[in-house]
């Protein structure tokens, strides 16, 4: 609950420093006294919009300060904690207004954003009056507030978490369909690349031996070339032994003629005839272990050939060539084991989705039967508030197409203010006054469960007095059996019920300047003022006992 608030140089607030306590707060005085004010400035510490004109005149800067006490468990906290800020002890709210317009806002002294700021204060403080465009009449918070109502908020987080557990079941479907289909529109090639490289049964270093082998048969080749013709020139078709060996037997036979004029000739062409044999012998040695064979190099290129244009078709190094094959190879067993994978997450998602829509379809049903004890409460409460022709409505509309992590309901207040005419949206049908009372009945019959700790009525009690007025002021009371409740009220009906009784007057100081003060009445003097509500300017007996009548009757 809200435990202190001060004000610092705030349009008519010099200096102002509250208590609060536990119960019903009221704050009365005269119209122009500056309850509008001090709700701004309220306001501004929860996050509010913040205005330079705010300002006290000739003042560079006003501020204004919060301090909650609060449950270690309540949500401001985990606002707090999601941004890193310490939550120990008291929270305290505090917003700097500049002249210029600028504000800097934090909490617990540690500076934040004014997002931040306005998210704690949410959690912390509702403020409703005539023309208030938030708490109740905002319809986003209306299905929250119908769980709080029913105790639905563990169902509701359940089909929360089922939602959340059917989006996951289905993004994982979605993202291995995708695989699929992009794995299949692959699979030929796949297939054709597996088959081709396993075809190629690359072996370790083969590329590196190849290439070496091929350089060494390329040598020896040009080597060959010369021995070749080397050989042919000594022992082929252009050999001139043959030639020797006829001019040898020529000469043998005259050689009885003229032994000694032909036998050294014979001796010397037999010598040379051996010499050529012994050379192409040798020759014929050298081309036997030259080793070329022009087939086995051919053998060789082609080979090598086609590991490089496997390279450079696969863009992967030829020792990478087996290693591609495997993952290639795993992918295609991957596509068909993800077809079973796909009928798993197939049956997953469905399952998933039947989850989410069983137990969204039982919130649904409570929803619906929360909702009709919800109008029978509010219902209860309007008679005394003058709206006994009225009848409010919780608006529970499902729909199974809309799966959202709230269920299939769209929940709004509605109220039909007088019997023939057509039920709405209580923001658009309700008048100021009508929607302050309806808001009221509201939160009398939700007491403390989907509420702020600390609810801020502003003169909900305007344009009606007697018994509307009392009635306001009883449901106020029972509010505050359970919540801190601040009022701003002219009834005194309302003020006679409270706990605390603040005054909020105009103080002169000096000959120009006018402050605003707020002081927490005494018995007597709320009795005073309580009849000065009664009678107005001029306070009467009569008003005195009046009042007398309205403090014994609220006790």
């Amino acid at each position: 609950m809200l435990v202190q608030l001060a004000i610092r140089d705030i349009v008519l607030i010099d200096r102002l420093d509250l208590e609060f306590v536990p119960g019903l707060s009221v704050l009365t005085g005269e119209t122009g006294a500056g309850k509008s004010i001090l709700l701004d400035a309220f306001s501004l510490a929860l996050g509010g919009r913040g205005d330079g004109g705010l300002v006290r005149h000739g003042i560079a800067q006003g501020q204004v300060t919060a301090v909650f006490d609060i449950p270690a468990d309540h949500p401001a906290r985990a606002v707090l904690r999601s941004n890193d800020i310490s939550d120990d002890g008291d929270l305290i709210l505090r917003r700097v207004q500049m002249a210029d317009g600028r504000t800097r806002a934090f909490v617990n002294d540690q500076p934040v954003s004014v997002q931040v700021l306005r998210a704690a204060g949410a959690a912390l403080v509702e403020i409703h009056g005539q023309h208030d465009d938030r708490a109740l009449t905002d319809p986003a918070s209306h299905r929250a507030l119908l769980d709080a109502f029913g105790g639905l908020e563990k169902l509701a987080a359940d089909v929360a978490g089922r939602h959340a557990a059917w989006r996951k079941a289905t993004q994982a479907l979605a993202q291995h369909r995708a695989r699929m289909e992009k794995a299949r529109a692959e699979g030929d090639w796949l297939r054709h690349a597996v088959d081709e490289i396993t075809k190629l049964d690359v072996q370790p270093g083969e590329e590196e031996a190849l290439a070496a082998r091929r350089a060494q048969m390329m040598q020896a080749e040009k080597i060959a070339v010369d021995l070749k013709e080397a050989h042919d020139g000594v022992g082929g078709q252009g050999s001139p032994g043959p030639a020797l060996a006829a001019i040898i037997r020529r000469l043998e036979r005259r050689g009885a003629q003229a032994p000694r004029l032909v036998e050294p000739a014979i001796a010397a062409l037999d010598q040379a005839l051996n010499a050529l044999e012994e050379a192409r012998i040798a020759l014929q040695s050298a081309l036997d272990e030259a080793d070329f064979d022009p087939a086995e190099l051919e053998r060789l290129e082609e080979r090598l050939f086609a590991l490089r244009a496997a390279s450079r078709k696969y863009d992967v190094p030829v020792e990478g060539l087996p290693l591609l094959g495997q993952r290639h190879a795993a992918e295609l067993t991957a596509l068909d084991e993800g077809e079973g994978h796909l009928e798993a997450l197939e049956l997953a998602d469905r399952a998933a989705r039947q989850a989410y829509e069983g137990q969204a379809a039982k919130l649904s049903e409570k929803r619906r039967a929360t909702a009709a004890h919800l109008d029978k409460a509010v219902n209860a409460e309007l008679a005394p508030l003058k709206l006994d022709r009225a009848r409010f409505n919780a608006n529970v509309q499902s729909d199974g197409t809309l799966a959202s992590p709230d269920g299939f309901d769209r929940v709004e207040f509605w109220v039909q203010t007088n019997p023939g005419t057509r039920p709405g949206p209580m923001m658009k049908v309700a008048s100021g006054g009508e929607l302050s009372r309806f808001m009221l009945a509201l939160k009398v019959a939700l007491a403390d469960r989907g509420s702020a700790p600390t609810l801020v009525f502003d003169e909900i009690d305007s344009g009606v007095g007697g018994a509307v007025a009392d009635a306001i002021g009883q449901r106020l009371a029972r509010l505050a059996a359970r919540v801190q409740v601040i009022n701003v009220t002219h009834a005194p009906q309302v003020a006679a019920r409270a706990s605390t009784h603040f005054l909020i007057a105009k103080e002169a100081q000096g000959k120009e300047l006018v402050a605003t003060r707020v002081v927490a009445l005494d018995a007597a003097r709320r009795r005073e003022e309580i009849a000065r509500m009664l009678a107005g300017a001029h306070v009467t007996d009569e008003a005195r006992a009046a009042a007398d009548r309205l403090l014994h009757m609220a006790k």
